[in-house]
């Protein structure tokens, strides 16, 4: 890491030291044990688009794990309340503060393959893309075990909860999502499985995704129905 590498990362520590946290997670409608500051990250689990935290209607700001990219934040006050979504929690699951201001919750997955996590991401009005497309572009962070795309093994399925539509997605593989604060290689995890829900907000999607070891994923699907049939438009 050369003087001006070395300057640009020291910069965006300070700024995350300054700011704190500062963004608001949904609230759940099932009432969960308080988020720990110093929850521990599961165990060699993959953590994606690592950043500071800002409050709301902060200009964005470049992700540090991703250089060059900037982060959408959602403009004051979008995602809650009328504009939001409510959502029950599954019993067993461990609420943490967001790791990064694209995250409106985030959750560690007991299981018997290890930790998974459970990401929720809202963008803001209009933001965060197609959901088709959301799902093709998650099945292509994984490769099957002859090393092919797992892009021909995704599985969608369209439902609807409360009038919300919601597409389900499912894949499995080597997962290679995680991203290093460097933009180094990423890593590999074998035998890993993503469950999504990909829910139509009043103004914009909301993206659950599910990520972990397999057999962890599988037992915590019933769970995972549990969430996306809990779904219901803010209030």
């Amino acid at each position: 890491m050369d003087g001006n590498q070395t300057s640009r990362f020291t910069a965006v520590v300070a700024l995350a030291a300054i700011l704190g946290s500062g963004f608001a997670v949904v609230t759940a409608v099932a009432q969960q044990p308080p988020a720990t500051e110093g929850s521990a990250p599961a165990p060699d689990a993959p953590r994606e688009e690592t950043s500071p935290q800002l409050p709301p209607g902060h200009p964005a700001v470049i992700n540090p794990a991703t250089p060059g990219e900037l982060i959408p934040l959602p403009p004051p006050g979008s995602g809650s309340g009328a504009s939001g979504l409510r959502w029950q929690v599954p019993e067993g699951w461990i609420e943490e503060p967001p790791a990064s201001a694209m995250r409106r919750a985030q959750y560690r997955l007991p299981g018997a393959g290890g930790e998974g996590q459970c990401v929720v991401y809202y963008f803001g009005p209009g933001q965060g893309g197609d959901a088709a497309d959301n799902a093709q572009r998650w099945a292509s962070q994984f490769t099957q075990p002859d090393g092919g795309p797992a892009t021909a093994a995704l599985a969608t399925e369209w439902v609807e909860v409360e009038g919300i539509p919601v597409l389900l997605v499912e894949v499995t593989g080597t997962f290679y999502g995680g991203m290093t604060m460097t933009g180094g290689p990423q890593q590999s995890y074998p035998d890993y499985m993503l469950l999504g829900a990909i829910a139509q907000g009043p103004d914009a999607n909301w993206f659950f995704k599910l990520t972990g070891p397999e057999a962890t994923l599988r037992e915590q699907k019933p769970a995972f129905e549990k969430l996306y049939r809990s779904l219901r438009r803010g209030e």
